[in-house]
Formats: C-alpha cells, structure tokens, sequence
C-alpha cells in the first residue's frame, strides 16, 4: 500500500474550526494549494463538514476537514455547529481560526476548553492580518498547554509556509507506531491468514483488515499464506512445519479453531484492530458482561464503515443470530453504520462494535468514552465471537495477553 493509496483511518486527521467568517475555508484553500471548500464573503457559506484525502507537503497523506461556523444562526444553523463539533470526535489535530479583526470570542474560547479536554493538539491562528483593522492578538489568559499561536493571512498567502511547517513536525508525533502484528512474528515465520470471501467482500481486492495485516506481514519478510476457509484443513496438512500464527475472520473463528492445532496460536483480524486502536482490554471486559443480561435488553451493534447490507451479513443477521443461540435470549437489536453513533448510550446495556478500521484511533477512542462515561460496557467483534465459540483465552494468548486479565 503506497502512500496515495493510504487507507484514511491510517492517515493524520486535519480538522479547521471557527466562527463564520473567520476564514477558514480561505485557510484550507491556502493550506492545500487547492480549491477544497468554496470561499465567499458571505456568513455561513461552509454549510456541511468538508473532508478531503491528499498529500500535504511536507507533512504527507493526512484528512483535511473543513468545519461550518460553530455561531451559526437558526435551526439549520445550530444542526450544521452541532455536525461541526462532531467532527472532534475523529480530529487528530485542530486548527481553530479567529479572525484578526475580533480576536477571541467566548465560542471560539469554548473551542479551546473542549480541545483541552480531549488532550487534543490545536493552532491557534489569527487569520486576515492583511487587514488594516487587524491587531496582533496572543494567546493570554488561555490554560491550554502548549498553545500554538500563528498570525497569517490566506489572502496574500503571508504565514502560511510556516503554519504548513508547524502542523507537519507535530504531524510526524502523532502518526502510527503502534504494530499491528509485527511485534508477534519474526523473519521467515510463516503466517496464514484466513480470508472467506463472501457476497459482503469487496469485488476485486481485499478488506481493509487483511490488507493491513498483509502489509505488515510483509514488511518484517515473514511469510505469508492467504486462503479461503474451505481450503484451511489441506494447506495445514501440505505445510512440513506448523505456522508461527493463524489469522482469521472473526466469522469463521469457529471453523477454523476446530482444525488448528491447540499448540498454534490463532487470533483474528476483528481482535488485532481492536489492540491497535487500544480498545482490546475495554473489548475483553465487556464481552463478559453478555451471559448476565436479562432477556429483552437492548444491545446496539455498530460498524465504523458502511456498505450494501446482504442476506448473510455479520452485523445485522449472523452475530444476532449467535447470540441469541448461545444465551437462550431473546434481545432487543440496534444497528448503526458509518459516522452514526450515539452520544447518549444510556437505552442500551451493551455495544458490540466492529473492529473499527476504517475509523481513525482517535474516532474509536471517542467511541469508547462516551461507553465508558455512559457507564455501557462495550466490546468487539472478534472478542465476542471468540468467547461465544469457548476460545477467548486462546484468542489472547497469541496476542500475549495473559488469561488472567480474563479473571
């Protein structure tokens, strides 16, 4: 996967915040070398987040999102502050613009304290220093740590070269270190990965999951083998040694834990990204919760991307399925996709959500404190289907997690 091609879960989350007219979208555009938002005089022009994916020199691939005012006006106006505010939840860096004529007002204030809150990275710019009313603000009586403060001007272009330099050296802290399985496997070790393509597999190429894993495989030269379920039990049979780790779809975690040997670590794709996007102990924790709930409890099952619902789908038809059929129960199903998520978790007692890939570590993390403060247990996937099939601790361990974190 180069880096064009560079999922955009992977990638740094760009996000501009601010009040109508404040010139954000003329930043943006200044920013990228790009028409990417429309620009005009009038208040309220950006009415809907705008997100693009692209090379941002010399930081590299990153998300831009460029906000609608946080002040706007009206019913429409209040939904289109509210969808910008949303856009926190996935920001990896925010870049909250006030303009030079005004300085700081209490909404844009407000900003600051929410991005204080979430240990979230923000410049501080003062836009349209071209104008002759303009004054030289700082950033005095603000708590926030850390605050960088630049002065620029979209229009003539003035303090932008040194903004891009600033937001790409913190860029360079915040991306991905974190394995997603390079850590578990040495040179020349042989990994099998398991992947079933069934009518929700995309035509043509593989998930999101697979390709990262395969990726990762390849770049710490282990060896890696791809094959559908069916044909597992004969490429285990064919091999003249055992392979070093077995990764599966979370889906036919059962078929494939029947024909793995018990002395060759298995795990799944589900569970991986749980680990990567440092959900996976949350995940553990609140699968256990599943065998006390009553009968007719509500459990929200949610998916970070979205695509066409088939008649077999895992989501909506065969994880309700099994846990119905290993609980005895009857519960009351709930389903998003996507961007779609609860603030208020409080109607359920359980979340089960997909392993998140095509969501950035900081969407997923959001996610999981709104389960966390709301006080409903959330877990995963894979962790779920793996407890359900009697082989969560197997599932752990060859992640070298400890059993008895299970306890």
């Amino acid at each position: 996967m180069g880096l064009q091609d560079q999922a955009g879960s992977e990638r740094v989350h760009i996000a501009f915040f601010g009040m109508r007219n404040a010139g954000k979208s003329s930043l943006v555009n200044a920013v990228t070398g790009q028409q990417i938002s429309l620009v005009s005089e009038v208040k309220g022009t950006t009415t809907d987040p705008v997100t693009k994916s692209m090379e941002l020199a010399p930081l590299g691939p990153v998300v831009i999102i460029d906000t609608p005012g946080i002040d706007d006006e009206g019913v429409l106006g209040s939904l289109r502050a509210g969808r910008a505010r949303r856009m926190l939840s996935k920001t990896d860096i925010a870049v909250l613009v006030v303009s030079a004529e005004h300085g700081l007002r209490a909404e844009d204030r407000e900003l600051l304290k929410l991005f204080e809150k979430r240990n979230m990275p923000c410049f501080l710019v003062f836009n349209k220093m071209d104008l002759p009313s303009a004054i030289v603000h700082g950033a005095e009586g603000e708590s926030m740590k850390d605050l960088r403060v630049f002065h620029v001007s979209a229009k003539e272009g003035r303090g932008i070269h040194e903004l891009k330099e600033g937001i790409a050296a913190l860029a360079g802290t915040i991306g991905r270190k974190k394995p997603i399985l390079s850590d578990l496997v040495s040179d020349e070790d042989l990994v099998i990965l398991v992947t079933p393509i069934d009518q929700s597999a995309p035509k043509g190429r593989l998930i999101l999951p697979q390709q990262l894993v395969l990726r990762e495989i390849l770049d710490c030269h282990a060896m890696p083998l791809l094959v559908q379920t069916e044909e597992y039990g004969r490429l285990l049979c064919s091999l003249k040694g055992a392979p070093a780790l077995v990764v599966t779809d979370s889906q036919v975690f059962r078929e494939v834990a029947r024909e793995t040997p018990p002395d060759v670590p298995l795990t799944s794709f589900s569970i991986l990204m749980a680990r990567y996007k440092g959900t996976l102990a949350d995940a553990v924790k609140g699968a256990g919760v599943l065998k006390e709930l009553p009968s007719e409890s509500s459990i929200l099952i949610s998916e970070g991307c979205t695509h066409h619902r088939q008649c077999e789908d895992i989501g909506t038809v065969k994880l309700p399925g099994w846990i119905s059929e290993y609980t005895g129960k009857e519960f009351d199903f709930h389903f998003t996709q996507g961007g779609d998520f609860p603030e208020d978790l409080s109607p359920y007692s359980l979340v089960i959500h997909c392993g998140g890939c095509m969501l950035n570590e900081r969407e997923m993390q959001s996610r999981l404190a709104i389960a966390r403060e709301g006080g409903v247990p959330m877990t995963n996937y894979g962790i779920i289907i793996a407890m359900m099939n009697g082989i969560l601790a197997r599932s752990l361990e060859a992640l070298g997690w400890e059993t008895e974190k299970l306890k």
